[in-house]
C-alpha cells in the first residue's frame, strides 16, 4: 500500500521523472497506472512505460511515506518537492524543514527507517 494524496501516489507527481529529469514533475491523469493500490501519474508515456517495466526501481521507499518520520517510527505524508535519491532509491520527506535535517545524514536515517518499516503503519 502506498501513501496517496490528491487521489494519486506522490500527490500526482511522476516518480520516474525524479530519476530521469532530476526534478519533481507533475504527472497527467490521462497517463496513469494502477499499482499496489495507488494510481501513479506520469508526465509522458515513456516514463509510464519505464515504470511499468520495473515499478519497484522507481517507487519511493517506505510506501511513499516520509523517510524522516519513518526513522522515528511514524508514518507521515510527504511533499513531492522534498525528495532525494540515495543509492538509486527515491526518498520523500514531509516538508522542507524535515528535509534540511534528513539530508545531514541520510545513511543514518535510512537505517533507522528500514528498521521501522512497515511496522510504523500499524500492520
Amino acid at each position: 500500500m502506498f501513501y496517496s494524496s490528491k487521489g494519486a501516489a506522490i500527490g500526482g507527481y511522476d516518480t520516474v521523472a525524479y530519476f530521469t529529469a532530476g526534478k519533481a514533475q507533475r504527472g497527467r491523469s490521462d497517463i496513469a497506472v494502477m499499482w499496489k493500490g495507488a494510481m501513479w501519474l506520469f508526465s509522458n508515456r515513456r516514463n509510464r512505460d519505464i515504470f511499468e517495466a520495473n515499478p519497484r526501481a522507481y517507487a519511493p521507499q517506505y510506501g511513499g511515506y516520509c523517510a524522516y518520520a519513518m526513522s522515528k517510527g511514524r508514518a507521515l505524508g510527504t511533499d513531492p518537492e522534498s525528495w532525494k535519491i540515495v543509492d538509486g532509491k527515491l526518498y520523500l520527506i514531509h516538508n522542507r524543514t524535515n528535509m534540511k535535517v534528513w539530508v545531514r545524514n541520510p545513511p543514518q536515517y535510512i537505517v533507522l527507517s528500514d528498521g521501522n518499516w512497515p511496522e510504523a503503519l500499524g500492520h
